[in-house]
Formats: C-alpha cells, structure tokens, sequence
C-alpha cells in the first residue's frame, strides 16, 4: 500500500464534488487492501473506500479519516461446472466497462447490456447495478470480501448477498448503514459461451430497448455497440469533456410501490410489474396437519414506475437548474443530477431535494436517491 498526498475527492467521483480528506491510501493489490482495511479497523479510524467513484455523493467539508483508493486490477478465467460457460475472476478495481469489453470480445454472453455502466466490478454487486433487463444478479456466482466486524476475508455465495433491486445487504442506503459491513476484494462472474455469432435475445426488455423483434438475432458486439449509443443519447457515458455527463448515472431509483399505489398515477406513467420473492418451502408438524395446506397469497405484485417520468410531470425538464446553481439536471435525461462545472455537493443536494419535494407534492412519492451520500443530507 502507498499513501499517498491527498487529493480532491472531486477529481476522484464522477459527480466531481468533494473536499480534501485528511489522508488517502492507494491499494494495487488484495494483500494491500487487506493489510490497510484492517490496521484502519483497528485503530478505529473513519474510511472511505473509493474506485470509480460514480455512485459517491461527498460532502463540501474534509472527511476526517482515511479515503483507500482501490487500484486493484485484473481477469481470470476459471472452468465452470455448467457446460457451455465460463467463470471470470475479476478484481474489485477492475473497470467494470473494461470488463464487460472483455466478455464481448471473448464471445461471452450476460453482462453486454451493462456497457458502459461507470464504476469497478468490485462495486457492481453492492448495488447490484443493471440495464435493459440484465442485473448482476443474473450472473454472479459468489464474491471474495473483507468482513469489517471480523477482518476475515471469506468466499460469498451471491444468494447470501441479499441481492434486489439496485440492493444488497452491503449497500449503505440513505439514511441507514448497511446490514453487513464488509468490502468487496473480487467478484465470480458465470458467461455463457454464445461466440461472436449471431443468437436471438431472450430478454424482452432488452429487445424493446434495442428495438429487436422477437426472432431476431444479433452478435454481442451489436449489442454492446448498440447500448453504448443508446447510454450515451441519454448523457450516461462518461466524456470529460461533456459536463452534461458528469453525473453519478441515474440519481434516483426508479420507485417499487404497491399495485393498488401504482392505479393512484396518471395511466401515463410506464410502469412494469416485480415479480414476488419466491415463497419458501414450509415444513408442517404432523401434528399440525389436518389434510389441508395453506394457500398462497394472492396479493397482487409490486410495480415499478417510472422515476424519470414523474420528475418530468412534476414540472421538473431536462436541463433544469436552480437560479445560480452549477448543478442541473442533464438536457437528455431527468433522472441524472450534472456537475455543470464548479457545483458543490450542496447545490447538488439542494437540486435533490427540490426534485424529491415537487415529486412529492405532485405525487405523493418520495423518490429515493441511489448514490452513497458522504457527508451530505437531503
């Protein structure tokens, strides 16, 4: 490990807000990160682990402690016991875009959708990031971690990991710390071998998004090239030299409410139905039964809607900004808050709140933000 001179956390998070933190550790490898999370856990010391910085909101005021850098880098390829695939280790600092062109040009399929996504792999399962139908969920065997409480470092399966919607249980939600306090050294991805052929596309939101009939079939090169054109039409590709792109992505998720909520919106709105959680097997005594078993629920699922709909016909366009705010809404997309150059982490916030207020107030929802805030409120 190398500490090194502190710098902004603006030059190191896509929103480019942040102070100077009263010390910074770069870690090239997991024994370094390893070695650094523990002496900081044992002093008691305040942390911040960065690597792309794109889902940081930090604050305008030095955060007093330690900011690691992760720095770590690097794909294996590991046989998989399902014929037809393959798994791929991947370190936590590894550019998650990196690792997605790593897969296409190796003829690997479940993750081109993700083009272009910002950020490291060792982020993706904590917000267990998606688009267009595919979420790391999908493909994600298990992870290597930290554990804070502990400082043991331990092989996760995923379904251990609390996986949903833009979740997990490592995620710090706004408001809350997370259920289990650990950081991701690597992750286990499972691909299937599809080559760089041809093949139909299952998903039908990936079809739709990608304009694709039923039937029809595409190589994942098309996919990815694809996708990347539709991010980057909406502001969600990354270019330094685009302050309309310099966000955390969407800023707020898109809201998951009860059906008989979603009938209380305009019929407008676009919506998608969330499949329940499965219902675990239950183990009736003997003496318990009497020849007849429970009957599932017949609750009606949850629906997703739209966030960026609603902040549009809360009065709220692209290109939005307060009077003399730096931050504003992208041109091309409600749903990413933009540094347009020089903003700080409150006129950032301060634009949140006013989105989270007049959804509100039209709607009755207060959407929720998806980036971690770092000594900032809304």
């Amino acid at each position: 490990m190398v500490e090194i001179t502190p710098r902004p956390l603006a030059e190191l998070t896509t929103l480019r807000a942040g102070a100077v933190p009263a010390r910074m550790i770069e870690a090239r490898t997991t024994d370094e990160l390893v070695a650094t999370l523990r002496d900081l856990w044992a002093d008691r010391e305040p942390w911040l682990v960065v690597g792309g910085g794109s889902n940081l909101l930090v604050g305008d005021e030095p955060f007093d402690g330690t900011v690691v850098v992760v720095r770590t880098d690097g794909i294996e390829q590991l046989p998989s016991p399902l014929p037809g695939h393959v798994r791929l280790k991947v370190q936590a600092g590894h550019s998650w875009d990196a690792l997605v062109e790593h897969a296409v040009s190796a003829g690997l399929s479940g993750i081109a959708a993700m083009s272009g996504i910002p950020g490291t792999a060792g982020a993706a399962p904590v917000q267990n990031i998606g688009a267009y139908g595919q979420e790391v969920v999908q493909t994600l065997v298990e992870v290597e971690l930290i554990d804070e409480s502990t400082g043991d470092v331990s092989v996760v399966p995923a379904s251990d990991l609390g996986l949903g919607f833009r979740t997990s249980v490592l995620k710090q939600h706004h408001g809350s710390v997370p259920e289990r306090s650990a950081v991701i050294l690597s992750i286990t991805l499972e691909l299937a071998e599809v080559g760089h052929g041809e093949f139909v596309i299952r998903g039908p939101q990936l079809r739709g998004a990608l304009g694709l009939d039923p039937e029809a079939a595409v190589s994942l090169r098309w996919v990815r090239d694809t996708v990347l054109a539709v991010r980057a039409s909406k502001g969600m590709v990354l270019d330094d030299a685009d302050p309309d792109t310099w966000s955390a992505g969407s800023f707020f998720q898109n809201a998951i409410v009860s059906a008989a909520f979603a009938r209380t919106l305009p019929d407008a709105c676009p919506r998608w139905p969330v499949a329940p959680d499965p219902v675990a097997d239950r183990v009736i005594p003997l003496n318990e039964y009497y020849g007849v078993s429970p009957t599932a629920s017949s609750a009606e699922p949850d629906v997703k809607v739209s966030a960026a709909w609603l902040i549009e016909h809360a009065g709220i366009g692209k290109g939005f900004a307060l009077p003399g705010s730096r931050a504003g809404l992208s041109t091309k997309h409600a749903l990413a808050l933009t540094n347009r150059g020089g903003a700080t982490a409150d006129q950032l916030a301060a634009l949140a709140r006013f989105v989270q207020q007049r959804v509100q107030a039209e709607f009755g929802l207060i959407l929720q933000p998806e980036p971690v805030l770092v000594g900032v409120e809304l």
